[in-house]
Formats: structure tokens, sequence, C-alpha cells
């Protein structure tokens, strides 16, 4: 199992969103900077984390970007979820067609791998990732 490349770069961009915590908020293209990440990139990944709730984005003068909640309550599950969707290691649990079907015997143990699965990726809080400014 791999996460594709844009789970990760969301993964890298929010651990630099974290280091910003209590000391104001940062724009896209800081964290593209931080990063080494593409602008665009960064972009989508700021739509998805914001669509999430992982990010708020604030207009104007003073404006910015910032965590939407404290980084010790946002796991490596949300920021995973936020990209990629569930957390499911295959199709079929989603309804997706398979070759096997019904006489599959291994299917009804797929939920319990998954959750498992979950479970891990959301033991892991943001401020173990990065470090943060913020007493979380």
């Amino acid at each position: 199992m791999r996460l594709s490349n844009l789970a990760d770069y969301a993964v890298v961009a929010m651990c630099a969103a974290a280091r910003h915590c209590g000391g104001g908020r940062t724009s896209a293209a800081e964290l593209a900077a931080e990063t080494g990440l593409p602008v665009p990139t960064v972009q989508k990944l700021v739509s998805k984390l914001s669509a999430a709730g992982l990010l708020r984005s604030t207009r104007g003068a003073g404006g910015g970007l910032q965590l939407a909640r404290p980084a010790a309550a946002i796991t490596l599950a949300d920021i995973v979820e936020a990209v990629e969707g569930p957390i499911a290691l295959t199709a079929c649990i989603e309804g997706a067609e398979c070759t096997v079907g019904h006489d599959c015997s291994v299917r009804p143990h797929w939920p319990v791998v998954n959750e498992a699965l979950r479970g891990a990726l959301a033991a892991i809080p943001l401020t173990r990732l990065a470090p943060t400014r913020e007493i979380a």
C-alpha cells in the first residue's frame, strides 16, 4: 500500500501550516516556498483541506490560511481522507464490481482490516508529525 503523491503532499503542507500555529496566518505561496511544492499543487491541496474542515481561509488584509482546529485535533487519517476519500484497501467495500463477487470468503473481513488501518492513522496527530508553537 502506498499513499498517492497528492496525499503525501497534503501531509507535508499540513505540517508546514501547523508550524505557523500561534504565529499568524500563512498563504499557499508561502507553504509552497517552505515545502518546495509547486504553487498550483498547494492551491489544489488548500481547496481540498479547506473543504474537509482542516484549513480555514480568511480574505482581506491580515487574511490567509490557518489550521481550522488545533494541530493536536487533526490526525493523519483526517488529512489522507481529505485528499483520498474514505480509507479502504479494497474497492469492493465501496460497492465496486468484483470478479469473485458473492463467492468471496474474504470480503466480510475487509471492514476489520480497513478499520485497523484507519485507527492506526487516526492515532497520529499532526503535533507528532510537526511540533508546533501552540500548547495542544
